[in-house]
């Protein structure tokens, strides 16, 4: 095999050398940028929402199931109302699905409710009021106070589980009226439902 001449040899070296410049350089370039790189990181964030949850202890039940009510007639009844949340909230009561009647029945039954503790759906023994909600209101006005703004009470309660008894009385009241218009009160019927809803605060 036949070696390079010397003038061959000098172009490749005189070829090579530029080559070699640039590769050094791309070499110290990539060097210098790496250099210069830095992270930092704060891992680990999270959200969650906060919850509630509201019970009572009727069962399904209704809280009154009043026949052959005659004027006078009164009863009062309990109900014990559970609310759990993870975060400060406040609970309110307030009427849904008014049942008008036609005789203006619903004019003539009082009530009344009051907030405490003790007592259960199945028996208001033992219970002993705290506050006074609202006193011989017409199931007509109640009826009015229909939404959670509206509502009546305002029980607040930091996060965990706490407990409170609503006692509810009702009377037929039939003060001021006349004979002939009790006597249009027979044979109707009225009604109403109490909610109550707990919002956080």
């Amino acid at each position: 095999m036949q070696s390079p001449s010397r003038r061959t040899t000098k172009v490749l070296v005189a070829a090579t050398t530029p080559v070699a410049v640039v590769c050094a350089a791309a070499m110290v370039y990539q060097a210098s940028y790496a250099s210069f790189s830095g992270q930092t990181r704060n891992s680990g964030n999270d959200w969650s929402t906060g919850s509630v949850n509201l019970t009572d202890d009727d069962n399904g039940s209704a809280r009154f199931q009043v026949n052959n009510m005659v004027p006078g007639d009164t009863d009062s009844k309990c109900l014990k109302v559970t609310a759990t949340a993870s975060v400060p909230s406040t609970v309110k009561g307030y009427s849904v699905n008014p049942v008008p009647s036609t005789s203006g029945l619903e004019n003539r039954v009082l009530i009344t409710i009051k907030d405490g503790t003790g007592g259960s759906f199945a028996d208001c023994s033992g219970f002993t009021a705290e506050n006074t909600l609202i006193t011989n209101v017409p199931l007509s006005q109640l009826a009015m106070a229909n939404s959670y703004a509206a509502g009546i009470g305002g029980w607040v309660i930091p996060a965990g589980t706490s407990h409170k008894t609503y006692q509810l009385t009702w009377k037929f009241d039939t003060t001021g009226m006349t004979q002939s218009q009790i006597d249009q009160l027979q044979g109707t019927r009225t009604g109403i439902d109490m909610q109550w809803e707990m919002r956080s605060n």
